[in-house]
């Protein structure tokens, strides 16, 4: 890992070394296929230390890799021993330089084979252990039969930058829309910078001062942090371009300020009232996503608010390896000391169910049944509770960030909410898919007017909302809950036709959840309302996040 001890930033720099004239070579006996070989690296004594400003030179440790390429093509790597780099490569073009990358030890993306791949790519996204500096040199050597030592210095194709970072989260904090993947053209020997995803950078955990690799690329005015945790959110200032074959001796220094209550990472940008109290809520940028055909199933929100998934993955089935978005009552996965709740379950015998009757703090089975307990999603089974018990994906990453509205919470918010505005809800077809358009406390007519508000009854396409228009309302807070259809056991029907999604309560009877449809006609399409729903249905879910007062 690299010794940060001094404030410098360095930019790759490709020095064309001088090169003996070719000379006509004897073609490789067999016995040079696989050829032994050393690298040494002017000024190496073993250790790393800081960039050197003047030159470019980095030192290397015990256990550092450097990948060699031959005629084009990867020919095999070197590993360092604590004085030098060696190893074994794989017949190398006579007559012709090596070359030498080293990748900051991060693992390519692809699988190398010696011989035949002529590239391969790495990602740097991750640097909270380590800074990945990416290198590049021919050697000083052209390869013939004799020759098994070679020389050269490799110098830097990024830039070491320093972050003051502050936040009051202890989370690694993330920048994004930074180059932050490196592709080796071995046949060109070159390196191409490019944005893998988000370009997301992730620095060292809390507050402080933070070192980061960068990539070439055009300055950045401003750029967007976040904590790990999904808490805090902030803006970093501007960078400077990084230029290929450049480097920078006055060092970057960036200030990254998270700011306290600002957007979660997966929430949407609009503040929800939910009681009389006058708390708020944030929801999460769409519906909740199980992953289950992952190598290593995980949960996530939906990218788009009209996403679902239907019958388009499989999740008709009691197959536990299938993407779902339809899940029974409390299937967080959480053990409540006598069962599991899985995101999969579709018999009702494995659910909290009926029969029941009230007991003191819930409701419990009838004596002399099998059935299960069932309570509300709350207190002592908050952790049965899909965002209390898991880490979201996309969502801050980290259990406990989210949470399902309990039914009271989701009544004040469709009826008893006062807004400037005095619009709540509407009807709508959002990109040509129906649901219930909801409006942040602040939102104003200016941005879209929206026709027949806060009407039980109405049609969903008397608000009509093209993809354009839907963008400008959602950067203003606007919510959409669509209509996903239900499951009833393994069997998912009325998609496109109904909503139902979940609350956290237990009512007089059995689990809750709110309800809209449109079965029959135009003229029958009803509003959102509370609906009894039973615990084996599987409904969707919308997570919201509390907003610190």
């Amino acid at each position: 890992m690299k010794k940060l001890s001094t404030i410098i930033a360095l930019m790759a720099l490709l020095v064309t070394m001088a090169q003996c004239k070719k000379e006509e070579q004897p073609s490789p006996s067999s016995e040079d296929k696989g050829v032994a070989i050393t690298l040494n690296i002017k000024g190496n004594n073993g250790s790393r230390m800081d960039v050197n400003t003047s030159t470019g030179e980095v030192e290397y440790e015990n256990g550092d890799v450097v990948y060699v390429a031959s005629g084009g093509k990867y020919v095999g790597t070197l590993t360092h021993n604590g004085t030098n780099f060696g190893g074994t490569i794989t017949d190398p073009t006579v007559g012709e330089p090596l070359h030498f990358y080293f990748l900051g030890n991060v693992t390519p993306t692809e699988t190398l084979t010696q011989g035949v791949t002529t590239s391969c790519s790495v990602v740097i996204s991750d640097q909270t252990e380590e800074l990945p500096v990416i290198e590049y040199a021919p050697s000083n050597e052209t390869y013939t039969g004799g020759v098994t030592a070679f020389t050269a210095m490799l110098l830097n194709k990024c830039a070491l930058v320093k972050f003051d970072v502050t936040t009051s989260s202890n989370a690694a904090t993330c920048i994004t829309g930074m180059n932050n993947k490196v592709t080796v053209n071995f046949a060109e020997n070159t390196l191409t910078p490019s944005q893998e995803g988000t370009g997301l950078i992730k620095l060292g955990e809390g507050s402080g001062e933070r070192w980061a690799i960068l990539l070439p690329q055009d300055a950045v005015e401003e750029c967007d942090a976040f904590s790990e945790d999904g808490a805090y959110t902030g803006t970093c200032a501007s960078i400077p371009a990084i230029t290929e074959n450049a480097y920078l001796t006055a060092g970057i220094e960036v200030n990254v300020t998270i700011e306290v209550s600002a957007i979660p990472v997966g929430a949407i940008n609009g503040k929800f009232t939910i009681n009389a109290n006058g708390d708020q809520v944030y929801f999460s940028q769409g519906n909740l996503q199980y992953i289950g055909s992952a190598a290593t199933p995980y949960w996530k929100f939906a990218e788009n608010q009209w996403d679902y998934f239907g019958t388009s993955t499989g999740q008709n089935s009691s197959d536990p390896n299938v993407d779902r978005d339809l899940f029974g009552f409390g299937t967080s996965g959480w053990n409540n000391g006598n069962y599991y709740y899985q995101p999969y379950d579709t018999d009702q015998t494995n659910l909290w169910e009926e029969p029941y009757e009230y007991v003191a703090d819930g409701y419990g089975p009838i004596a002399g049944t099998d059935y299960h307990f069932v309570y509300s999603l709350t207190g002592t089974y908050a952790n049965a509770d899909w965002g209390v018990y898991n880490a979201i994906s996309n969502g801050g990453n980290m259990s406990g960030l989210w949470r399902t509205l309990t039914f009271d919470e989701w009544s004040y918010l469709f009826y008893d909410r006062t807004t400037p505005s005095g619009i709540r809800y509407a009807h709508a077809v959002v990109n040509g898919h129906s649901g219930i358009v909801l409006l942040p406390d602040d939102w104003s007519t200016s941005v879209y007017e929206l026709n027949e508000t806060n009407e039980f009854e109405g049609q969903y396409n008397i608000n009509t909302i093209s993809l354009e228009d839907w963008v400008n309302m959602e950067i203003n807070g606007a919510v959409f809950l669509p209509v996903a259809g239900r499951r009833e056991g393994t069997i998912v029907q009325d998609v496109g036709y109904e909503g139902n999604y979940w609350t956290s309560t237990c009512d007089s009877e059995i689990a809750t959840c709110i309800l809209f449809w449109n079965y029959d006609s135009e003229e029958d399409y009803v509003g959102p309302y509370i609906d009894p729903g039973y615990c084996h249905y599987g409904f969707s879910v919308r997570l919201v996040q509390d907003i610190e007062p």
